[in-house]
C-alpha cells in the first residue's frame, strides 16, 4: 500500500518536473501586454431591431466568461473592441408541401446568418492590433405560431455564435 502511494507521488512529481521545461503553461493565451478590454458601442448597418445592443451585451458577457481579460470602460482599458454588424439575413433551408392539399412548397425551417466586422484598437497606437476581421454566426429556426419571436431568438443565437468567435480570436488568435 505504501509502495503504490509512494510510486504514485513520484510519478506525478516526475511528470511535473519534465513537462515544466517543454513550454507548457497555465493561464491566459491573450496578448501579454493586454490585461483589460472595453467593448465600444456596436454599430448596426442593418435593419434588424436592437441587434447592436444584443451583440454588445453578448460580447461583454463572453469577455467576463472567458476571464482572460478584465472588462473596463473605454478610458481605463488597455484595448478597445469595435464591432459593426454588416448583415443579418434569413433564408429558407428546408421545404415541405402545403398541408391543405395544394401542391405548393412552404418553408419549414429558416436559417439566420449574421456577419460582424470587428477590430481591436490599443489607444494611442496608430495601427490596430487586430484590423477588420469578419465573424459569422448562424442559427436555424422552425415555422411556428409566432414567427417574429422565432426570428428574433434566432438572430440572438447567431449573434452569440459570432460573439464567441470574436472573443476567442481576440484572446487567443492575435
Amino acid at each position: 500500500m505504501k509502495k503504490t502511494l509512494l510510486f504514485g507521488v513520484l510519478a506525478v512529481l516526475n511528470a511535473a518536473i519534465f513537462t515544466g521545461g517543454c513550454g507548457y503553461h497555465f493561464g491566459s493565451l491573450a496578448h501579454p501586454q493586454l490585461e483589460s478590454i472595453a467593448v465600444a458601442p456596436v454599430i448596426n448597418d442593418t435593419l434588424s431591431f436592437n441587434a447592436s445592443a444584443v451583440l454588445r451585451g453578448l460580447l461583454t458577457e463572453r469577455v467576463t466568461t472567458d476571464g482572460s481579460l478584465k472588462l473596463k470602460n473605454q478610458k481605463q482599458a488597455d484595448c478597445i473592441l469595435y464591432a459593426r454588424i454588416t448583415d443579418v439575413s434569413y433564408k429558407a433551408s428546408d421545404y415541405g408541401t402545403d398541408p391543405f392539399g395544394d401542391d405548393t412548397f412552404l418553408a419549414n425551417e429558416w436559417r439566420c446568418t449574421v456577419k460582424v466586422e470587428y477590430s481591436l484598437i490599443i489607444p494611442g497606437r496608430g495601427k490596430p492590433l487586430i484590423s477588420n476581421r469578419v465573424a459569422t454566426g448562424k442559427s436555424n429556426f422552425l415555422n411556428g405560431p409566432d414567427m417574429e419571436t422565432a426570428r428574433l431568438n434566432s438572430m440572438k443565437q447567431a449573434l452569440f455564435s459570432a460573439a464567441k468567435d470574436i472573443i476567442s480570436n481576440v484572446t487567443e488568435g492575435w
